[in-house]
């Protein structure tokens, strides 16, 4: 399951990043990494973007970008 699949309110635990150079560098710097536990906050109607609560931080994402996060429910 990929965190582009997961609502709002959900919680997750992240099981891997599939992403390259810049893209993957940006997300572990924000706290995106294997083992990191996030809750999706909110997402927008279109499903172009999502907020998520990582530890105290909260991060919008573009949907494509969520598709490239693997999760399991936590």
């Amino acid at each position: 399951m990929t965190l582009s699949e997961m609502n709002a309110g959900d919680k997750a635990i992240v099981t891997r990043v599939v992403a390259d150079g810049e893209l993957k560098q940006r997300l572990f710097s924000l706290g995106l990494h294997k083992g990191s536990h996030l809750q999706i906050k909110a997402t927008s109607i279109a499903k172009s973007t999502m907020e998520i609560e990582v530890g105290s931080t909260l991060l919008a994402l573009r949907f494509e970008e969520a598709k490239s996060i693997g999760v399991q429910r936590a």
